[in-house]
């Protein structure tokens, strides 16, 4: 498979290029040149597999021809090693938890997916590869967890101060060896706007090896892919299935695009935000008008000028009408957020995140519109585990939450970041004195 840039469709980039590069140099996004197909008879053979074995099938035309099958086959099996169940709520709504990985977010998934294909692709080569990514939560602590002790890899990992939770923070910055953590006195679009200008810094390239593992690097977007197929195969017949995503960046849901692409029935999106509403907005209006990022209580989805909205455009040929036909854009206050916790705590016995509880009450929201009589499905992606926003979740349900075993030992360790103002002149001379 080659790639090419959203800003240059004539580019056929390989893998390897594509990975440890992050973007092109002419500041689009890698996207593959073909979108592959699954037949109908496959797909119906997915019900019955494991993730993994999923993952080899779904994945295998976007990454043999530059990694052979059985180290293809090994960074599958290393990284989807946990399970990602669907939990049935009611008759036609179920949640897809994304939580049971090392970090306990579905970002697990892309960045242990990554961290193994990398190291298979640089296995040979005698140059370090930084890594610089941009965080307002969850993508750090799956990042620093899924490349620590890699060998010949530096992550950097900037993350917004003040604007994460403090068990965000610990799984962030108690690593250490090649996991450096910066903290940035700004919001997650100055940590992403710094990202981007290190990816493209001539004199960087020059001197370092750079890439990101933002979803902005194709190779964390590709395996989320994966789960939408396992998902989907849980359902044997339905009229119609919605699938909603709480939506930050828009990684998920881009890779739910492409599974839908690639031969799965899905009949429409719901890309559920919180009051960082830059693609309901769009969806409903046709203005794309990016702005600063306000902080709320489903911080990981706290982006004003999403990425990966490039993508989508290029998915969809940048034709509007195309892309309203597939996707509905809602957006939900805090407020709002917390009822919906409190409400489904009580009257189902289930907790959701804040991020999940909004892909869940949009999903409510658009269900509500259907008479009894359809055979309609809806599935809401639950993307990180209640526990990691204990304090709030706390209040809200106002009961004690139980933090998993590997979570208490990560909370014991000690913290270690360094503090840079604002400016890109100052994150670029502290990565070159670590760079060297």
């Amino acid at each position: 498979m080659k790639y090419f840039s959203t800003k240059d469709r004539s580019l056929k980039i390989d893998l390897k290029t594509v990975v440890t590069t992050g973007m092109p140099s002419d500041g689009g996004l890698y996207m593959p040149v073909d979108i592959p197909q699954i037949s109908s008879y496959v797909l119906s053979e997915f019900q019955n597999m494991p993730i993994n074995d999923i993952a080899k099938v779904v994945l295998h035309d976007f990454i043999v021809d530059d990694l052979n099958q059985s180290d293809f086959e090994v960074v599958v099996d290393e990284a989807l090693n946990f399970n990602i169940p669907l939990k049935k709520i009611t008759d036609n709504i179920s949640v897809l938890e994304l939580f049971h990985g090392p970090t306990l977010a579905f970002k697990d998934v892309g960045a242990r997916f990554m961290s193994r294909l990398l190291s298979k692709l640089i296995k040979n080569d005698k140059q370090m590869i930084n890594i610089v990514v941009a965080t307002s939560g969850d993508t750090g602590s799956a990042v620093a967890s899924g490349f620590y002790n890699v060998d010949g890899i530096r992550v950097f990992i900037l993350y917004p101060s003040k604007k994460i939770s403090d068990i965000q923070k610990k799984q962030i910055t108690t690593y250490g060896n090649n996991i450096y953590p910066l903290e940035i006195e700004g919001n997650f679009d100055d940590c992403q706007r710094i990202v981007k200008r290190l990816l493209s810094d001539q004199q960087i390239h020059e001197m370092h090896r750079i890439t990101t593992a933002n979803s902005i690097n194709i190779a964390r977007l590709l395996p989320q892919i994966v789960y939408y197929f396992k998902a989907v195969s849980q359902f044997k017949e339905y009229d119609k299935l919605y699938i909603s995503v709480p939506s930050g960046n828009f990684g998920n849901l881009c890779a739910g695009i492409i599974a839908k692409k690639m031969g799965l029935c899905i009949f429409k999106f719901i890309a559920a935000t919180n009051v960082n509403d830059v693609v309901p907005h769009y969806l409903n209006t046709g203005e794309y008008l990016p702005k600063p990022s306000k902080r709320t209580l489903s911080n990981a989805m706290d982006v004003g000028d999403p990425s990966n909205f490039e993508r989508i455009l290029e998915l969809y040929q940048h034709d509007y009408q195309a892309i309203k036909e597939d996707i509905i854009g809602l957006a939900f206050t805090d407020e709002q957020t917390k009822f919906k916790i409190k409400d489904m705590f009580q009257n189902q016995g289930y907790l959701l995140d804040p991020h999940g509880a909004v892909g869940l009450f949009a999903l409510e929201e658009i269900l509500k519109r259907f008479s009894c009589s359809l055979n309609i499905k809806g599935i809401a992606l639950e993307t990180a585990h209640p526990a990691k926003f204990k304090e709030d979740m706390e209040k809200i349900i106002g009961k004690n939450i139980e933090i998993p075993v590997r979570l208490k030992e990560r909370l014991r360790l000690k913290e270690k970041s360094e503090l840079l103002p604002n400016e890109y002149s100052k994150v670029k001379e502290y990565f070159l004195s670590i760079c060297g």
